[in-house]
């Protein structure tokens, strides 16, 4: 853990990394392919769906690497998950590039060590398709050495760090079960949101005609402030964007339109008693 920790105060890092998120924005400019490797449309970040296939490819070859007379299936294994890593890559690259600079140090290493694990694995299939096992298994071993380092790290991203998790849930269990007053309706504007407390959790209130919506302030993206957001578009289809890195919400239900953020913005339960405006948890 300590080294982790010197890891993810590395500054001496930081010079590469800056360059490489530049790469990655440059390289992916259209808001429909980043909200694709973000994984908006499905629900969570896509990086972690994507991995599955060359993974569990190099362990699957691992295993019949151990066994007799499975020469060819296991190449076949190594063949496949090769060609999966790049659209795994191109995930997590876009991912990475809007992660906060201790993230990004970890997240560095982690793709470098699974370059080199990628490395290994192509040797290791060029070695098989020439005929010498042996030193196929050898590479392939030594990839899934340093695929494990790779992994290690980025579990570190995803448990320790909380890389890819949406920031934002934790806060409404802060949230009293119970309806509590958080404003009084004729205190709303319409068409436009208001920032509110309730028990030390502030609340983005939005009022579109008779209808109010309540969602959770910090953005659950990286934590930005939505309240300083710009708002686009009017009533039920109005959408609030993060000041920090240009999530998209729908104010209405949280729903995500665009990422980075990977799911929705969490809202809460709503009602309007005598003039006062009541939340809860959902």
């Amino acid at each position: 853990m300590r080294m982790m920790t010197r890891l993810e105060e590395a500054r001496s890092l930081d010079p590469l990394s800056d360059k490489l998120q530049a790469v990655v924005f440059a390289a992916v400019r259209p808001q429909f392919l980043r909200d694709l490797l973000h994984g908006t449309w499905l629900g969570h970040p896509l990086h972690p769906v994507l991995v599955q296939l060359p993974v569990g490819s190099f362990v699957s070859a691992a295993i019949l690497d151990l066994l007799p007379g499975k020469r060819h299936a296991s190449t076949v294994l190594i063949a496949a998950g090769t060609a999966a890593v790049s659209p795994a890559v191109a995930a997590g690259l876009v991912d990475w590039s809007q992660m906060t600079k201790d993230r990004r140090r970890v997240g560095l290493v982690h793709a470098a060590a699974n370059t080199v694990a990628v490395g290994l694995y192509a040797a290791s299939l060029v070695a098989r398709l020439r005929g010498r096992t042996t030193r196929g298994k050898a590479y392939g071993f030594a990839g899934l050495s340093v695929a494990g380092l790779g992994a290690y790290l980025g579990g570190h991203l995803a448990y320790a760090q909380s890389a890819g998790v949406n920031q934002a849930a934790p806060e409404i269990v802060r949230v009293p079960e119970d309806w509590t007053e958080v404003c009084s309706l004729a205190d709303l504007p319409d068409g436009r949101p208001v920032v509110r407390n309730v028990a030390g959790v502030a609340i983005l209130v939005y009022r579109h005609g008779a209808e109010v919506s309540a969602l959770i302030e910090r953005c659950g993206h990286e934590s930005g402030p939505l309240g300083d957001g710009d708002v686009t578009g009017s009533g039920a289809d109005a959408c609030v964007t993060c000041p920090w890195h240009g999530s998209v919400f729908r104010l209405a239900d949280g729903a995500v339109v665009h990422g980075p953020a990977a799911s929705d913005q969490p809202s809460l339960r709503v009602r309007v008693d005598g003039g006062k405006v009541l939340v809860a948890q959902p």
